[in-house]
């Protein structure tokens, strides 16, 4: 069976040592390291991370690269990106969000995991994001937070 792709947004790899995140954080990346799903990222997340605390970095430069996937930010993603701009889904400030989903469609992953509540995991946003995509032709993006995506001990 494939592997789902989870595309990481940037605030998964700080959740690692966020309190409020932590536990749920370090259950996605145990499935991570365990080969049950693959983190994919894009070169935005790398940047992004350069101001991250160093324990953060240290996390992120120390994932197994086979169970990881590298993606670059194209034109194409960006002009989706600001499509979600101009349609109002979020403001202008959020345009690094959009990347981020843009890039999340384009590559088609299986899901896109945030702890963004404010402008990512957000029914009314998730919402704006897939119309646009599915008028462009794109996938229906599912967005989730980690909690959605960890399993729990039965």
């Amino acid at each position: 069976m494939k592997k789902p792709r989870l595309y990481f947004d940037t605030s998964v790899f700080g959740g690692i040592y966020d309190i409020e995140f932590q536990d749920e954080t370090k259950k996605l990346f145990e499935m991570v390291k365990n080969g049950e799903i693959i983190c994919v990222y894009s070169d935005l997340t790398e940047f992004e991370l350069e101001n991250a605390p160093e324990k953060v970095k240290e996390h992120f430069i120390s994932l197994d690269k086979n169970t990881i996937e590298f993606t670059e930010i194209t034109e194409e993603i960006n002009t989706l990106a600001e499509e979600y701009i101009n349609k109002n889904v979020v403001g202008e400030t959020s345009i690094d969000d959009c990347r981020h989903i843009a890039c999340a469609t384009i590559n088609k992953v299986d899901y896109l995991v945030s702890w963004n509540f404010k402008h990512i995991v957000n029914v009314f946003r998730i919402r704006g994001y897939n119309s646009i995509n599915i008028k462009n032709g794109y996938i229906q993006l599912d967005i989730r937070s980690p909690k959605d995506i960890i399993e729990y001990e039965r």
